[in-house]
Order: C-alpha cells, then sequence, then structure tokens
C-alpha cells in the first residue's frame, strides 16, 4: 500500500492507497482504504512517532508492513528528519518528499519557486487533473492559501491570507473579556449576545475574504474559472460563499498520489524500497 502524508504547521493528514496489481514501488495507487488527520507535534522522538503510526493502523485492523511505499509533503522542517528515520526505520521505505528535484507535471511561475510550500504545489497537481484550467484552489488551514492554475496546468501563484483559527485566536487572546467559542455558520446575521456577534463576526468575516479575493482572481482570469476548496473548514465556508464550486476535502491526498505516480521510475533508480521488503496488500 502507499502511504501519503501532509504534514501541516497545525494537522498532520495521512491517507492509506491500495495498490493495483503489480510490483513495488512500480504499481499504481487506486482506493483510498482509510485517512487519519493528527495534531502536528514537531518534538515528537522518531520512536514516539512510530507509536502513534501504528496505533492509527491498529484502530483500522492494519499493520505498518501493509506499506510498500511513502510519500510526504512538509512545511514543518524541523519534522523531516523525525519523519524520513520513521519510514527507513519501522516500515522499511525510503520516503519521497515533495521537494525540488520532484517531478510534478506542474511548471511553476513564481518570482521564486523553491518558496512555494509542497502542500500548495499537491493541491495544484490534483485540481488540475480534475478540473483543468483555469482554477482556483483555496486551502483553509493554519494560513488560508489561494493557489491559481493557469489553463495550460502552469502555477501562476496566488494569495496567502491568516487562517481562520489565527484569526480566533487572536480576537481571544488580546480581548480578555470576549470567550473561545467554536465556529459554526451562524443562524442569523444580526447577534444579540456576545457569543452570536463573535460567530457572526468570524464565520461572515472570514467568507467576505475568501469571496473578496476569488471575486478579483475570476475577473482577471475569466469567467471560466473553475474554484474548488480544501482544508478542515471548507465544508463549513462552501456553504456560505458566493464563489467556492467545489469542495474535496482529500485534495492533498489525491495530489500525494498523482506525484508519486509520477515518479515511479525514479523511485525505482534510487531504491526506495529495500530489496528484502516484500510488497503487501
Amino acid at each position: 500500500m502507499l502511504l501519503v502524508m501532509d504534514v501541516g504547521n497545525t494537522n498532520t493528514v495521512l491517507g492509506l492507497y491500495r495498490l493495483a496489481d503489480g510490483s513495488a514501488p512500480n504499481a499504481v495507487a487506486t482506493e483510498l482504504v482509510a485517512n487519519w488527520r493528527i495534531t502536528t507535534w514537531p518534538k515528537l522522538t522518531v520512536d514516539e512517532f512510530a507509536i502513534r503510526l501504528r496505533n492509527l493502523f491498529g484502530l483500522k485492523g492494519l499493520e505498518i508492513g501493509v506499506v510498500d511505499g511513502i510519500v510526504i509533503s512538509s512545511v514543518v522542517p524541523p519534522m523531516d528528519s523525525t519523519l524520513r528515520q520513521v519510514c527507513e526505520m519501522y516500515f522499511q521505505v525510503k520516503p519521497v518528499f515533495i521537494e525540488p528535484g520532484v517531478k510534478t507535471g506542474l511548471p511553476v511561475l513564481t518570482d521564486n519557486p523553491t518558496e512555494v510550500g509542497a502542500d500548495r504545489i499537491v493541491n495544484c497537481v490534483a485540481a488540475f487533473e480534475r478540473f483543468g484550467g483555469p482554477t482556483i484552489v483555496v486551502d483553509m488551514g493554519t494560513a488560508t492559501t489561494f493557489d491559481v492554475i493557469s489553463k495550460k496546468g502552469e502555477f501562476m501563484g496566488g494569495a496567502i491570507a491568516p487562517g481562520l483559527g489565527i484569526s480566533a485566536d487572536a480576537l481571544f487572546s488580546r480581548a480578555a473579556r470576549l470567550p473561545r467559542i467554536s465556529v459554526k455558520k451562524p443562524t442569523k446575521i444580526i447577534g444579540t449576545g456576545t457569543v452570536d456577534n463573535i460567530q457572526i463576526g468570524l464565520y461572515y468575516g472570514y467568507i467576505g475574504l475568501v469571496d473578496g479575493i476569488l471575486e478579483r482572481m475570476i475577473a482577471e482570469l475569466g469567467p471560466e474559472t473553475k474554484t474548488v476548496a480544501t482544508g478542515g473548514l471548507a465544508k463549513l465556508i462552501a456553504e456560505g460563499s458566493k464563489y467556492i464550486g467545489a469542495v474535496d476535502e482529500m485534495l492533498t491526498l489525491t495530489g500525494l498520489r498523482i506525484v508519486y505516480e509520477r515518479n515511479l521510475d525514479r523511485h525505482k533508480k534510487r531504491g526506495a524500497l529495500p530489496e528484502n521488503k516484500q510488497p503487501q496488500r
């Protein structure tokens, strides 16, 4: 099976894909059989992180030995060494990181391509595969990113804004009398209590940010532009947005799978799989 990991600043999302018939690492991944979301904790040791993964697999009735290939996108550099050691020591698999030199099929037209986060790249790979272009990907994580894909499948650039969680934390930490609340869709637009007021401000204020940027990007790209949202809050925000056309919570995992498959020859040449590692499905 293929294990994909998206390591973000707040959460780490993992997916496990079943491999089609063939010898790893040359088999194409097909079915997503499991996925998990856990808190990103950079201070975990190699052994501690391995225990977390083994426990997650156990909840699904799986052993970590079923993994034949691993691909990782990470925006938390301090964790990269830990992740690499976990993969090699416990899974006996050499992981593929989304980094310069990996074939993505997505030309990056920014001023400094190496600055673009790995998660943004794989999101765009998956979005173009599904929707074509031009397409805008909105990823609602710790930060909210807007990524623009051209009609030709090029990464043109985008925008970065504070995520809803960061905005809420800033409000609560700087205003001592305001209570912490969970973000949900308000039932009205004029609040009559403090909690109502905060929920309305956070929810519709965030939608205003998202729709305001999307409106301007679509005006520049053209009316044929598609939009897709991903991330933990994607469904919630899409309900109130005028411009989000689709929601795909597994977009990043799909992009990781696609990039892995585009580098199958590279895995073989670099020996991503030890010779004594037998594929299990």
